[in-house]
């Protein structure tokens, strides 16, 4: 008896490409792929067609709004985290955090802090983002140099983070081998570190990635918030503190009072999320499980994976790279 196998998830396909998108593939550098076969080089940064689709959309047709407040992250940096601390942050005056009906109850941080270019762009080339109400919140993997000309020439927000690259590494490896096929096999850690430690990884190069927006919250503080998940994690409340400062929705002395700090802490805690049954059991359209986003939430679990070779090597590329930038890990 034959068994049939999975049908492909939509994640994975590529069938409702653009003849644009088509066209600009045909011309551009490519590489292995970490989940897709392949990656294609654009601007500069690596990514699947599927992503390259959602990043031209995107280009061409999103217009900021100067109220906009946009997530920006490398993957698997803490963006699920993140997505649901800003929804929370920002949406407080609707939404108490200690509600049972709370948004984040029933439905993903993915869900209320849509994608950009792998969620709205990518579904419709030109979407109606009218039902979003001001000030709207979006998110984004895509670098600096990808960003719409729209988010530039506006008054729109950006808050940036990323992580430790050996975490991120790391926790890239597991996110992606949980979305390849079966068929398709797992992918070592050693192959991983290969790949990355060259440059080529979703939107990598990672360190490319973070110096854009590094150097960008440099010239412009005002516009580009560059936060680290080992800060964040270190001390959430004075970086949400710093981040209501920074969006203009500052926390007043009866909110300090009342704890709402540290009651958002905790409702958007990794604890609580990874436990709510929308996250265990939900899916997005895509085909992703949601649970997939969702592994340990940890500092330092690469201390648990790489070798003291790769940590060398690592630790020594990143060196080169982030020289003389003033931004260290």
């Amino acid at each position: 008896m034959q068994i049939s196998k999975a049908p492909v998830p939509k994640y994975l396909k590529d069938d409702e490409l653009t003849q644009e998108c088509k066209d600009l593939l045909s011309s551009l550098p490519t590489e292995m792929g970490w989940v897709a076969s392949t990656f294609y080089k654009y601007q500069g940064f690596w990514h699947p067609c599927r992503h390259l689709q959602g990043i031209l959309s995107c280009q061409k047709h999103f217009e900021a709004q100067d109220k906009d407040t946009l997530l920006v992250t490398t993957p698997k940096s803490g963006t699920t985290w993140l997505k649901a601390l800003l929804f929370t942050l920002i949406n407080r005056t609707h939404f108490h955090h200690s509600a049972h009906n709370h948004p984040l109850q029933s439905n993903s941080p993915h869900v209320l802090v849509p994608f950009l270019e792998v969620k709205l762009f990518l579904e419709h080339e030109n979407p109606d983002l009218s039902s979003f109400k001001s000030p709207r919140l979006f998110s984004t993997h895509m670098p600096y140099v990808s960003l719409p000309k729209s988010i530039h020439d506006s008054k729109c927000k950006l808050v940036y983070l990323c992580r430790d690259p050996k975490d991120t590494l790391v926790s890239l490896w597991f996110f992606t081998n949980k979305l390849r096929l079966q068929e398709m096999g797992s992918r070592s850690l050693e192959e991983a570190f290969e790949l990355f430690c060259g440059g080529v990884s979703m939107y990598g190069p990672f360190w490319d990635h973070v110096l854009g927006y590094w150097e960008e919250s440099l010239k412009n503080p005002d516009k580009v918030f560059f936060l680290k998940y080992e800060d964040m994690k270190d001390e959430p409340v004075v970086h949400l503190r710093k981040l209501a400062e920074f969006l203009g929705c500052p926390f007043s002395s009866e909110e300090e009072k009342d704890e709402v700090l540290e009651g958002i802490v905790e409702l958007c805690s990794f604890d609580n999320l990874s436990n709510l049954k929308v996250n265990k059991v939900g899916k997005l359209p895509s085909g992703e499980d949601y649970s997939v986003f969702f592994r340990k939430g940890e500092v330092g679990d690469w201390k648990n994976h790489l070798t003291s070779e790769m940590v060398e090597r690592l630790d020594r590329i990143c060196k080169e790279k982030f020289e003389g930038s003033g931004l260290t890990f």
